[in-house]
């Protein structure tokens, strides 16, 4: 779970620092920069698990052959930027396995701090040699007491005891120099110092073609895989409707893809997990309680609605998923619509305890009904960690990050998750040139954190229509009292949607 991130060099992101909680809506026109956050997000991940020349290809474009590394880092006009940099602050689980025994190991610490900086070289000549090179990695410890200065949306006593532990002070990796040139250390946790005399593993920058972090693969340091493991899990789901039509084979990989692949299969393995199956044992005819939870979701949204199930055909080795509406009539998921497709992929997310991390998500209202995005917008709501709960099987350490230029979408959301992305113009040196800010509402939470950048009613109006509309749905967070922007004191105080209203006439 990411609760902060820096980023400076990369693509039109310039000092950027935008803090995030268990649902963000980032709202802009489009141009701006929402997608370039995304982006940066996505580069973490693939640095993660690939060689910085690869991760960097992972970014969109990067399979063009005339594609050139330096279209990462921010340009102003002929100008490159010499170095990009990456601060994030997250949340990582406290448990997991060792990438070659499979043994379990646990964290000393869940709150961290990893930092990159990339810098070009420009001595490759944009050759066949990695251009880039690692200037400075850091995974450092944030000690529990320190959490709230670091955490800043709101959250409970008991969200917060069964997510943060350790209060370790010295790094798991650092960099260091040595004869002007940066030497990268690789520190073991506690126990493995003990056992092995404090051993740290020494790599000269200059050779890396990969970072540090994603060359762990031991228990000698298990918080710093279980770091790479929760970067690994952040990904932006691109869904496409002809891979959600698409039935599976018994074999297929019961994990929903990032294109939304999988569908069925892994429909059907929430379907038949002990957990679901234990409910409702003596009962042989009975539905699995999943496929009513999925249908009852997507009964928000369609209305026609009975049944969802994911039918076996043993004869073809295939797992279909079905849709049966009130008439009884079964719809297979290639006779649905894009949009509903959408939904039921999500839906099935929200049903998933294994779907952890961080899941980016570009403008869900895209073959959504106007009238259906506060449907849509409280399911991803319900898929996003409950921050009131501790973390469980049912409350997992998920994390979702939108972004969108429609007005229906950002009317709606609420005060407190809503960053607004707006152009700016900035003058250094004799050269100027547009970046892109984050902003937040007054009165909102990141509103209260120093340096904070609050938005101008003018500039959230741009997105805003007049129009009545009823209540969202109420979701998993239904409890919490949330502030639509429209119900927001300013707006309100101000009467200015009733004089937008009496302009329009």
């Amino acid at each position: 779970m990411i609760t902060r991130l820096k980023v400076s060099g990369f693509k039109n992101l310039i000092d950027v620092d935008v803090y995030f909680g268990a649902f963000t809506c980032i709202a802009g026109p489009n141009g701006v920069g929402k997608s370039n956050l995304f982006d940066a997000i996505r580069l973490l991940s693939a640095l993660a698990d690939h060689t910085l020349i690869d991760a960097a290809r992972s970014v969109r474009d990067g399979s063009d052959s005339n594609w050139d590394v330096r279209s990462l880092f921010h340009r102003d006009g002929n100008q490159f930027a010499n170095e990009m940099s990456f601060t994030v602050e997250m949340i990582i689980p406290s448990s997991g396995q060792d990438g070659i025994l499979q043994s379990s190991i646990k964290a000393t610490s869940t709150l961290l701090e990893y930092e990159l900086i990339l810098s070009y070289d420009a001595a490759t000549n944009g050759g066949i040699a990695n251009p880039l090179r690692i200037v400075k990695e850091q995974l450092v410890p944030i000690a529990r007491g320190e959490a709230p200065k670091h955490i800043r949306f709101p959250q409970s006593a008991g969200w917060k005891s069964s997510v943060l532990l350790g209060r370790r002070t010295v790094p798991y990796i650092s960099t260091k120099e040595q004869n002007g040139q940066p030497i990268i250390h690789l520190h073991q946790d506690k126990q493995a110092e003990q056992a092995s005399g404090g051993r740290t593993f020494q790599n000269p920058a200059a050779t890396l073609s990969r970072t540090v972090l994603s060359l762990t693969n031991s228990g000698e340091s298990p918080t710093a895989l279980l770091a790479k493991r929760e970067m690994q899990s952040w990904r932006l789901l691109q869904l496409e409707p002809s891979a959600l039509r698409q039935p599976n084979a018994f074999l297929a990989a019961p994990r929903l893809g990032s294109n939304g692949s999988n569908l069925p299969a892994t429909l059907y393995r929430l379907a038949h997990q002990s957990t679901d199956q234990s409910a409702d044992a003596s009962k042989d005819t009975s539905e699995p309680p999943v496929y009513s939870r999925v249908a009852s979701r997507l009964y928000d949204l369609l209305g026609d609605v009975r049944r969802v199930h994911v039918d076996r055909d043993d004869k073809r080795d295939l797992l279909t998923l079905q849709v049966i509406d009130k008439r009884g009539t079964p719809h297979p998921a290639r006779s649905l619509s894009d949009g509903t497709l959408r939904f039921l992929a999500l839906s099935v997310l929200a049903e998933d305890p294994d779907a952890s991390g961080v899941i980016c998500f570009e403008e869900p209202e895209n073959g959504i009904h106007p009238l259906r995005i506060e449907a849509m917008l409280t399911l991803l709501t319900d898929i996003a960690c409950d921050t009131k709960e501790p973390i469980g099987e049912t409350n997992p350490l998920r994390q979702v990050i939108v972004n969108t230029h429609s007005p229906g979408v950002v009317r709606i959301v609420d005060a407190d998750d809503l960053i607004v992305a707006t152009a700016a113009e900035t003058l250094r040196g004799d050269r100027r040139f547009e970046r892109v800010e984050f902003g937040c509402m007054s009165n909102s939470w990141r509103s209260k954190i120093f340096g904070a950048k609050t938005f101008s009613l003018g500039n959230l109006f741009v997105y805003l229509d007049p129009k009545e509309y009823q209540q969202p749905p109420n979701g998993k967070h239904g409890a919490h009292k949330r502030t639509r922007v429209i119900d927001h004191p300013a707006v309100l105080e101000r009467n200015l949607f009733s004089q937008i209203a009496d302009s329009a006439e």
